[in-house]
């Protein structure tokens, strides 16, 4: 099952808050309340997590319009995956996973993300932390 992090749906509802924002503090434009009501179905079911398949179309929108700003590859160019390693030194993704990113769905991108990113122990995130900034912009299609 591919799922949506409730940590990402935060992320996309405070991207559409910043975006357009409340006229009256109140009132939630079509992305935020879409957005918003599966975060207060994963709050009240107390998970973590919403199926992507099962994402409400208008949510999975405005979902997918946060993830589109964000750097679509970890990588850095350091790939050592190329070199035998099944886990990449440079990124921290699995050789399979290095292999199969240009048809991964955005959710499966963004699971990938969140493992690596929890382990922090691949070079993206402390040695060559710089290489993922500057390239951060210029590799969505990696």
């Amino acid at each position: 099952m591919v799922t949506i992090h409730i940590t990402d749906i935060e992320a996309a509802i405070n991207h559409w808050r910043e975006r357009e924002p409340s006229p009256d503090g109140v009132t939630l434009g079509p992305e935020l309340r879409a957005l918003a009501e599966v975060y207060a179905l994963l709050i009240y079911h107390r998970e973590e997590e919403a199926d992507e398949r099962g994402f409400p179309a208008r949510a999975y929108a405005a979902w997918k319009a946060w993830y589109d700003t964000t750097p679509d590859t970890p990588c850095i160019a350091i790939c050592s995956t190329s070199q035998g390693d099944e886990q990449c030194k440079g990124c921290g993704r699995t050789f399979e996973e290095v292999q199969r990113w240009p048809e991964m769905t955005p959710a499966q991108k963004r699971q990938t993300w969140r493992r690596i990113t929890l382990l922090g122990e691949a070079l993206r995130f402390n040695r060559y932390a710089e290489r993922a900034v500057q390239g951060a912009g210029i590799q969505r299609a990696r």
